[in-house]
């Protein structure tokens, strides 16, 4: 496990492949890493100008395990989330789309990944109001106080349709907020 995140971190952070030329996108998404609303929001901010996207899922802790050992949980559900949206998130943006796990805390997630990427600007795609941690933790104006200009989303968790991702569940949509 330390040497996947110790290759994905190098891979990242090396200089030497990244286009000076390119913004860089940062995606924080979970349970709603698939749906159609972000996969057509990466598809548009692909379409206005050059950028690389990295998708970064911080670790789900569910129950005691937040509070318990919640650096010990999440990896798994984390990987299983990037190989599903990874692919239809590069689709969406026309090139490869990489993959970070985070913290189980999402702003520090975030936080990490800025401080050490350097990403432009970021799309954070959280669950409605109703349903989401990450709103009631007010993540999109954290990171937009991290000095990134940020686009919101509101997905489903139901993941992409059908004419995405032949065999997926019921069709997700989604709103977008600016």
């Amino acid at each position: 496990m330390y040497e996947e995140v110790k290759e994905t971190l190098m891979e990242l952070s090396g200089a030497a492949g990244r286009n000076p030329h390119m913004e860089r996108v940062l995606v924080v998404a979970c349970r709603t890493a698939a749906d159609d609303v972000l996969l057509d929001t990466v598809g548009s901010r692909a379409a206005r100008s050059p950028c690389e996207f990295t998708l970064l899922v911080p670790r789900p802790c569910h129950g005691l395990h937040r509070i318990v050992d919640p650096e010990e949980h999440g990896w798994q559900e984390a990987r299983a989330v990037l190989e599903i949206a990874c692919p239809l998130l590069s689709e969406a943006a026309g090139s490869k789309v990489r993959g970070l796990v985070g913290s189980h805390d999402p702003v520090a997630a975030v936080e990490d990944a800025l401080n050490m990427h350097g990403f432009d600007e970021a799309i954070v795609s959280t669950l409605p109001a109703h349903l989401s941690r990450w709103l009631r933790l007010d993540l999109p104006s954290k990171v937009e106080g991290m000095g990134v200009p940020v686009t919101r989303v509101v997905g489903t968790g139901l993941g992409a349709s059908r004419e995405r991702s032949v065999g997926a569940g019921s069709p997700g949509s989604g709103l977008l907020v600016r």
